[in-house]
Protein backbone atom coordinates (compact mmCIF):
# COMPACT_ATOMS: atom_id res chain seq x y z
CA UNK A 1 0.00 0.00 0.00
CA UNK A 2 3.19 1.86 0.40
CA UNK A 3 3.50 4.90 -2.33
CA UNK A 4 7.05 4.21 -3.13
CA UNK A 5 6.04 0.98 -4.49
CA UNK A 6 4.39 2.09 -7.00
CA UNK A 7 7.80 2.33 -8.44
CA UNK A 8 8.06 -1.36 -8.38
CA UNK A 9 4.63 -2.19 -9.54
CA UNK A 10 5.36 0.22 -12.66
CA UNK A 11 8.17 -2.10 -13.84
CA UNK A 12 6.71 -5.95 -13.33
CA UNK A 13 6.35 -7.43 -16.71
CA UNK A 14 9.32 -5.56 -18.07
CA UNK A 15 12.14 -8.48 -19.28
CA UNK A 16 15.76 -8.40 -17.89
CA UNK A 17 17.40 -6.79 -20.62
CA UNK A 18 20.13 -4.45 -21.15
CA UNK A 19 18.35 -2.79 -23.99
CA UNK A 20 15.76 -1.41 -21.72
CA UNK A 21 16.66 1.59 -19.87
CA UNK A 22 13.87 2.60 -17.01
CA UNK A 23 13.99 6.85 -16.32
CA UNK A 24 12.81 7.92 -13.15
CA UNK A 25 12.14 11.40 -11.45
CA UNK A 26 13.18 11.79 -7.98
CA UNK A 27 10.30 10.37 -6.05
CA UNK A 28 11.67 7.06 -7.41
CA UNK A 29 14.98 7.69 -5.03
CA UNK A 30 14.20 4.71 -2.30
CA UNK A 31 16.84 2.02 -1.17
CA UNK A 32 14.55 -0.67 -2.36
CA UNK A 33 13.61 0.34 -5.93
CA UNK A 34 17.60 1.31 -6.61
CA UNK A 35 18.11 -2.47 -5.21
CA UNK A 36 15.23 -3.57 -7.27
CA UNK A 37 17.10 -1.48 -10.46
CA UNK A 38 20.43 -3.48 -9.61
CA UNK A 39 19.11 -6.56 -10.01
CA UNK A 40 16.83 -6.17 -12.59
CA UNK A 41 18.80 -6.96 -15.71
CA UNK A 42 18.03 -3.80 -17.39
CA UNK A 43 19.52 -0.21 -17.31
CA UNK A 44 18.51 2.80 -15.70
CA UNK A 45 18.95 6.37 -14.73
CA UNK A 46 17.15 8.17 -12.17
CA UNK A 47 17.73 11.49 -10.57
CA UNK A 48 18.74 11.19 -6.69
CA UNK A 49 16.90 13.26 -3.98
CA UNK A 50 18.22 11.93 -0.65
CA UNK A 51 21.67 12.50 0.94
CA UNK A 52 22.66 9.17 0.61
CA UNK A 53 25.80 7.48 2.44
CA UNK A 54 27.68 6.43 -0.03
CA UNK A 55 31.86 5.63 -0.44
CA UNK A 56 34.24 5.66 -2.94
CA UNK A 57 34.77 3.30 -5.91
CA UNK A 58 32.93 -0.34 -5.93
CA UNK A 59 35.80 -2.11 -3.99
CA UNK A 60 34.75 -2.39 -0.15
CA UNK A 61 35.40 0.78 1.98
CA UNK A 62 34.83 1.87 5.66
CA UNK A 63 35.18 5.82 4.44
CA UNK A 64 31.39 7.42 3.46
CA UNK A 65 29.97 10.72 2.73
CA UNK A 66 26.92 11.70 1.36
CA UNK A 67 26.03 11.08 -1.99
CA UNK A 68 26.20 15.21 -3.20
CA UNK A 69 29.30 15.88 -1.07
CA UNK A 70 31.38 13.18 -3.17
CA UNK A 71 29.81 13.80 -6.40
CA UNK A 72 30.44 17.76 -6.06
CA UNK A 73 34.74 16.82 -5.02
CA UNK A 74 35.03 14.96 -8.33
CA UNK A 75 36.48 17.46 -11.21
CA UNK A 76 34.59 18.38 -14.04
CA UNK A 77 35.27 16.15 -17.30
CA UNK A 78 33.03 18.52 -20.16
CA UNK A 79 29.89 20.09 -20.21
CA UNK A 80 27.18 20.95 -22.78
CA UNK A 81 24.78 23.88 -23.28
CA UNK A 82 20.91 23.04 -23.02
CA UNK A 83 17.72 24.90 -23.47
CA UNK A 84 15.70 25.06 -20.56
CA UNK A 85 12.59 25.62 -20.45
CA UNK A 86 10.26 28.30 -19.28
CA UNK A 87 8.07 27.33 -15.98
CA UNK A 88 4.84 29.44 -14.78
CA UNK A 89 4.67 30.73 -11.17
CA UNK A 90 3.77 27.55 -8.77
CA UNK A 91 2.61 28.01 -5.53
CA UNK A 92 5.95 29.98 -3.64
CA UNK A 93 7.93 29.24 -6.44
CA UNK A 94 8.56 32.25 -8.87
CA UNK A 95 8.56 31.77 -12.70
CA UNK A 96 11.61 30.97 -14.75
CA UNK A 97 11.63 32.57 -18.28
CA UNK A 98 13.45 30.29 -21.18
CA UNK A 99 16.90 30.46 -21.57
CA UNK A 100 20.45 28.51 -22.56
CA UNK A 101 22.23 27.19 -19.71
CA UNK A 102 25.95 26.49 -19.68
CA UNK A 103 26.71 22.93 -17.70
CA UNK A 104 29.87 21.56 -16.23
CA UNK A 105 29.47 17.49 -15.94
CA UNK A 106 31.39 15.07 -13.65
CA UNK A 107 31.05 11.42 -12.96
CA UNK A 108 32.63 8.47 -11.09
CA UNK A 109 31.86 5.18 -9.38
CA UNK A 110 30.18 4.43 -6.30
CA UNK A 111 28.58 2.31 -4.06
CA UNK A 112 25.38 3.65 -2.08
CA UNK A 113 25.07 1.78 1.36
CA UNK A 114 21.31 1.25 2.57
CA UNK A 115 19.70 3.76 5.42
CA UNK A 116 20.71 3.07 9.00
CA UNK A 117 17.01 2.77 9.75
CA UNK A 118 15.27 -0.10 7.14
CA UNK A 119 12.24 1.50 5.11
CA UNK A 120 10.73 -1.20 2.83
CA UNK A 121 12.16 -4.87 1.88
CA UNK A 122 15.77 -4.42 0.84
CA UNK A 123 19.17 -5.75 1.74
CA UNK A 124 21.75 -4.84 3.76
CA UNK A 125 24.94 -4.75 1.00
CA UNK A 126 26.20 -1.48 -0.64
CA UNK A 127 25.15 -1.70 -4.22
CA UNK A 128 27.60 -0.43 -6.94
CA UNK A 129 26.80 2.33 -9.74
CA UNK A 130 27.81 5.25 -11.11
CA UNK A 131 26.36 9.29 -10.59
CA UNK A 132 27.08 12.03 -12.69
CA UNK A 133 26.84 15.41 -11.66
CA UNK A 134 25.10 17.68 -13.62
CA UNK A 135 25.13 21.19 -12.62
CA UNK A 136 25.39 25.58 -13.69
CA UNK A 137 28.58 27.28 -12.06
CA UNK A 138 27.22 30.58 -13.26
CA UNK A 139 23.76 30.72 -13.34
CA UNK A 140 21.85 34.22 -14.27
CA UNK A 141 21.78 36.66 -11.47
CA UNK A 142 17.99 35.67 -9.34
CA UNK A 143 17.92 32.27 -11.66
CA UNK A 144 18.29 29.08 -9.45
CA UNK A 145 21.44 27.31 -10.34
CA UNK A 146 20.35 23.91 -12.08
CA UNK A 147 22.38 21.07 -10.38
CA UNK A 148 21.15 16.95 -11.02
CA UNK A 149 22.37 13.80 -9.85
CA UNK A 150 21.89 11.24 -11.82
CA UNK A 151 22.39 7.47 -10.21
CA UNK A 152 23.06 5.13 -13.41
CA UNK A 153 24.02 1.25 -13.39
CA UNK A 154 25.24 2.13 -16.83
CA UNK A 155 29.12 2.62 -16.67
CA UNK A 156 30.48 6.29 -16.63
CA UNK A 157 34.12 6.36 -17.61
CA UNK A 158 34.57 9.59 -19.92
CA UNK A 159 32.64 12.02 -21.23
CA UNK A 160 30.58 10.46 -24.05
CA UNK A 161 29.39 7.82 -21.61
CA UNK A 162 28.02 10.87 -19.43
CA UNK A 163 26.17 12.37 -22.22
CA UNK A 164 24.77 9.06 -22.84
CA UNK A 165 22.91 8.74 -19.68
CA UNK A 166 22.31 12.44 -19.66
CA UNK A 167 20.25 11.90 -22.45
CA UNK A 168 18.40 9.41 -21.73
CA UNK A 169 17.21 11.81 -18.29
CA UNK A 170 16.58 14.10 -20.87
CA UNK A 171 14.16 11.58 -22.53
CA UNK A 172 11.94 11.90 -18.81
CA UNK A 173 10.70 15.14 -20.13
CA UNK A 174 9.07 13.72 -23.53
CA UNK A 175 7.35 11.20 -21.84
CA UNK A 176 6.18 13.75 -19.38
CA UNK A 177 4.67 15.61 -22.44
CA UNK A 178 2.82 12.39 -23.25
CA UNK A 179 1.55 12.01 -20.11
CA UNK A 180 0.47 15.56 -20.14
CA UNK A 181 -1.25 14.99 -23.59
CA UNK A 182 -3.34 12.03 -22.53
CA UNK A 183 -4.46 12.98 -19.24
CA UNK A 184 -4.84 16.46 -19.59
CA UNK A 185 -5.68 16.47 -23.19
CA UNK A 186 -7.50 13.41 -24.28
CA UNK A 187 -8.72 13.14 -20.89
CA UNK A 188 -8.17 8.98 -20.99
CA UNK A 189 -9.16 9.17 -16.56
CA UNK A 190 -12.58 11.00 -17.68
CA UNK A 191 -13.53 7.79 -19.52
CA UNK A 192 -16.75 5.75 -17.47
CA UNK A 193 -16.15 2.43 -18.97
CA UNK A 194 -16.27 0.16 -15.61
CA UNK A 195 -14.92 -2.86 -18.02
CA UNK A 196 -11.07 -2.72 -18.28
CA UNK A 197 -11.44 -4.86 -21.09
CA UNK A 198 -13.19 -2.33 -22.85
CA UNK A 199 -10.63 0.77 -21.83
CA UNK A 200 -7.33 -0.46 -22.70
CA UNK A 201 -8.60 -0.47 -26.42
CA UNK A 202 -9.81 2.84 -26.19
CA UNK A 203 -6.72 3.83 -23.88
CA UNK A 204 -4.43 2.47 -26.71
CA UNK A 205 -6.29 4.69 -29.43
CA UNK A 206 -6.37 7.63 -27.35
CA UNK A 207 -2.39 7.12 -27.20
CA UNK A 208 -2.14 7.50 -31.05
CA UNK A 209 -4.25 10.42 -31.03
CA UNK A 210 -1.35 11.79 -27.90
CA UNK A 211 1.69 11.29 -30.03
CA UNK A 212 0.33 12.77 -32.50
CA UNK A 213 -0.40 16.05 -30.75
CA UNK A 214 2.80 15.49 -28.93
CA UNK A 215 4.91 15.27 -32.09
CA UNK A 216 2.89 17.82 -33.95
CA UNK A 217 3.72 20.42 -30.62
CA UNK A 218 7.58 19.60 -30.98
CA UNK A 219 8.10 20.19 -34.35
CA UNK A 220 6.10 23.67 -34.03
CA UNK A 221 8.90 24.52 -31.56
CA UNK A 222 12.02 24.04 -33.93
CA UNK A 223 13.65 26.07 -36.47
CA UNK A 224 11.64 24.86 -39.54
CA UNK A 225 8.29 25.12 -38.32
CA UNK A 226 7.28 27.95 -40.57
CA UNK A 227 8.93 26.30 -43.86
CA UNK A 228 8.06 22.22 -43.10
CA UNK A 229 4.99 21.60 -44.62
CA UNK A 230 2.32 19.90 -42.49
CA UNK A 231 1.76 16.60 -44.36
CA UNK A 232 5.04 15.85 -42.85
CA UNK A 233 3.17 15.01 -39.79
CA UNK A 234 -0.48 15.03 -40.15
CA UNK A 235 -2.58 13.19 -42.84
CA UNK A 236 -3.34 14.97 -46.03
CA UNK A 237 -7.11 15.29 -45.23
CA UNK A 238 -6.86 16.83 -42.25
CA UNK A 239 -4.69 19.26 -43.50
CA UNK A 240 -6.89 20.23 -46.65
CA UNK A 241 -10.10 20.45 -44.26
CA UNK A 242 -8.35 22.56 -41.76
CA UNK A 243 -7.18 24.86 -44.51
CA UNK A 244 -10.30 25.59 -46.08
CA UNK A 245 -11.83 26.48 -42.24
CA UNK A 246 -8.87 28.75 -41.29
CA UNK A 247 -7.96 30.28 -45.00
CA UNK A 248 -10.88 29.84 -47.17
CA UNK A 249 -9.34 27.80 -49.58
CA UNK A 250 -7.16 24.51 -50.02
CA UNK A 251 -3.35 25.65 -48.96
CA UNK A 252 -0.38 23.57 -48.47
CA UNK A 253 0.27 24.84 -44.56
CA UNK A 254 3.24 24.70 -42.87
CA UNK A 255 3.86 22.80 -39.48
CA UNK A 256 3.67 26.34 -37.89
CA UNK A 257 0.32 27.48 -39.92
CA UNK A 258 -1.45 23.75 -38.97
CA UNK A 259 -0.30 24.20 -35.17
CA UNK A 260 -2.08 27.32 -34.78
CA UNK A 261 -4.82 27.16 -37.00
CA UNK A 262 -5.36 23.60 -34.79
CA UNK A 263 -5.37 25.87 -31.64
CA UNK A 264 -7.64 28.42 -32.92
CA UNK A 265 -10.44 25.61 -33.66
CA UNK A 266 -9.97 24.34 -30.33
CA UNK A 267 -10.86 28.01 -28.97
CA UNK A 268 -7.32 30.00 -28.81
CA UNK A 269 -6.92 33.15 -29.76
CA UNK A 270 -3.61 33.87 -31.36
CA UNK A 271 -3.18 36.76 -30.07
CA UNK A 272 0.04 38.11 -29.97
CA UNK A 273 0.23 38.31 -25.75
CA UNK A 274 -1.21 35.02 -25.40
CA UNK A 275 0.90 31.72 -24.23
CA UNK A 276 1.35 28.98 -26.57
CA UNK A 277 -1.70 27.06 -26.71
CA UNK A 278 -1.96 24.07 -24.00
CA UNK A 279 -3.09 20.56 -24.86
CA UNK A 280 -6.77 20.75 -23.59
CA UNK A 281 -7.05 23.61 -25.94
CA UNK A 282 -5.29 21.02 -28.72
CA UNK A 283 -7.14 18.23 -27.65
CA UNK A 284 -10.73 20.47 -28.36
CA UNK A 285 -9.55 21.10 -31.66
CA UNK A 286 -8.20 18.07 -32.84
CA UNK A 287 -11.64 16.39 -31.70
CA UNK A 288 -13.42 18.87 -33.93
CA UNK A 289 -10.67 18.77 -36.94
CA UNK A 290 -11.91 14.68 -36.67
CA UNK A 291 -15.75 15.64 -37.06
CA UNK A 292 -15.18 17.87 -39.72
CA UNK A 293 -12.84 15.29 -41.65
CA UNK A 294 -15.60 12.95 -41.18
CA UNK A 295 -18.26 14.55 -42.57
CA UNK A 296 -16.28 15.90 -45.48
CA UNK A 297 -15.58 12.49 -46.24
CA UNK A 298 -19.22 11.59 -45.71
CA UNK A 299 -20.24 14.14 -48.17
CA UNK A 300 -17.77 12.72 -50.81
CA UNK A 301 -19.35 9.29 -50.71
CA UNK A 302 -22.81 11.04 -50.89
CA UNK A 303 -21.62 12.78 -54.24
Amino acid sequence: SRESRLWLRGTEGLPGDRRFVDVADQGSDTFEFLEHEVHSGRRFVLRAHHARKTSAGHEPSTTTLPLQDYARRLQAIGGRTITVAAQPRRGRRPARPARCARLLISAGALQVHPPHAKHGMHGRDPLPMWVARIWEPHPPKGAEAIEWFLLTNEPVDNLADALRVITWYQTRWVIEEFHKAIKTGCRVEALQFTDIARLEPMIAVLSTVATTLLNLRAASQLADARTRPATTLIDDDYVTVLSVWRFGKVKTLTVHEFFYALARLGGHQNRRGDKRPGWLILWRGWTTLQAMVEGAETNRKCG
